[in-house]
């Protein structure tokens, strides 16, 4: 049973005139363009702001929850997840999710330029009866196989199993007219969401943000409250804050720098900022590794 989708976040996002600001930077490399196999929990390894925080992915994504529970936002929109529910996000979706220790199941990463054919839109999936829950595990380990062998073809052969995901996901997903139309809050903090992951880096305040939307600040922060329980400000937050510690943890990217990649307007401001958010000082956040 499909619990909710969303519409594409790239679709909501304006194409930007000649007075549209130009983005900063991106200071970090590309993923992988391969596929890998992840196990949920190993996700938090460096610190749980690497999955809980909202970020986007520049590949899609397959999470398998086989235990465990909690809570994901997609989109702008909470809800929770738990034993056998697959989570399929497309690249550029924002998105972050609770793993406690009891959190089990796989995360599949498809890689850059995957040409395998998959949902536009993310997907939520309950998979109640045993069947389609033992052929995703099924189809998973077949993947993981290919990849850890030697064997001529393997790398075909991890494609093709991946063609039978795609498959498999396709036959999951409940028609597109017995799905709900999602209401106007969810379809603002859609757009909202993509405008994010798009111009995060701007500067901009929710107040500009808001504007581009057409609506005000305080209609777009309730409307954010009613569909993830987060103001939108804290959203806003919680995406550059993920960035500012992913450059201080994987790069020797110097901290102005850092600041001024992320629309801060001073080193100053941005260390108040994310000291409030982290307890640490940036200096501090890096040297802990």
């Amino acid at each position: 049973m499909k619990l909710f989708t969303a519409p594409p976040l790239s679709q909501f996002a304006k194409p930007r005139t000649e007075t549209a600001p130009a983005p900063r930077a991106a200071l970090l490399p590309e993923p992988p363009s391969n596929v890998r196999i992840v196990p949920i929990a190993r996700l938090a390894q460096g610190g749980r702001w690497r999955v809980e925080a909202m970020r986007a992915l520049s590949e899609p994504c397959l999470l398998w929850f086989t235990r465990g529970q909690g809570r994901i936002t997609m989109g702008g929109e909470t809800r929770g997840y738990g034993p056998h529910n697959a989570v399929f996000i497309p690249a550029g979706v924002m998105h972050g999710f609770e793993v406690g220790p009891q959190t089990h199941g796989q995360a599949i990463f498809f890689g850059r330029g995957c040409d395998v054919t998959l949902p536009q839109t993310p997907q939520h999936l309950r998979i109640r009866e045993a069947a389609p829950q033992s052929e995703l595990s099924g189809i998973i380990e077949a993947v993981q196989r290919e990849l850890d062998s030697t064997r001529p073809g393997s790398d075909r052969a991890a494609r093709h199993h991946l063609g039978l995901l795609g498959v498999w996901l396709e036959r999951q997903i409940s028609p597109v007219a017995d799905a709900p139309r999602p209401s106007a809050a969810k379809r603002l903090v859609a757009r909202y969401a993509a405008l994010l992951e798009r111009d995060f880096r701007s500067g901009h305040g929710v107040s500009n943000f808001a504007a581009e939307l057409g609506v005000t600040s305080t209609h777009l922060t309730r409307s954010c409250r009613e569909t993830c329980g987060r103001a939108a400000h804290d959203l806003l937050q919680d995406r550059k804050m993920f960035e500012a510690r992913r450059l201080l943890a994987e790069t020797r990217v110097p901290v102005k720098q850092i600041a001024d990649s992320l629309g801060f307007a001073s080193p100053a401001y941005f260390t108040r900022a994310f000291q409030a958010k982290t307890g640490k000082t940036p200096t501090q956040f890096r040297r802990a590794g």
